[in-house]
């Protein structure tokens, strides 16, 4: 491969780090044409962006980046595929899924998730129960609305208690 061409990938892999605030580093190593096609079609369904990368080429745009990546500079062995994301949880739960893992493969090597580093493939179940930003949102409204809907039926409750207390006693409610 020519210099030109390793220093446009590098500028590439450097944007798309920029671009995107998470991202993990799968093996493929031991996945066939067919296994590999079929990972980028799921991951295209779910908004993920997947490149394999040489893992000396992604070493160096990992270098140029205004973070320092250097903790997942050790998962950068075999062959390496970056899974870009906007939304931290998505890949860990596409990994996990049973269709894709078989025996394993491809396997989480390590991730950049929510300013986070983790490296292993045993945390993958810890990154797939990372809450996205809309089930954040989602949980905080709930909160927000539980105490609202509690004085509501409280209210009702008690005017219709107030209401059969009147009635019982023969007067009439106004």
């Amino acid at each position: 491969m020519k210099k030109e061409v390793k220093d446009t990938i590098i500028v590439d892999l450097g944007e798309m780090l920029k671009e995107y605030p998470h991202f993990y580093l799968v093996d493929v190593t031991g996945m066939n044409a067919e296994a590999t096609s079929s990972l980028r079609r799921k991951c295209f369904k779910q908004e993920i962006k997947m490149v394999v990368v040489k893992n000396k080429l992604l070493h160096k745009a990992f270098e140029a980046a205004d973070i320092d990546y250097s903790e997942l500079y050790g998962a950068l062995k075999g062959n390496t595929a970056v899974l870009f994301t906007n939304t931290a949880n998505v890949p860990a739960k596409l990994l996990k899924d049973k269709d894709i893992a078989k025996a394993g493969v491809p396997s989480l090597k390590a991730a950049y998730a929510e300013e986070g580093f983790y490296v292993g493939a045993d945390k993958l179940d810890e990154l797939a129960s990372i809450k996205s930003k809309n089930e954040v949102i989602a949980d905080i409204v709930a909160l927000l609305q539980s105490p609202a809907k509690n004085v509501v039926s409280a209210l009702q409750s008690g005017a219709n208690t107030i209401h059969g207390v009147l009635k019982t006693l023969g007067e009439r409610p106004e």
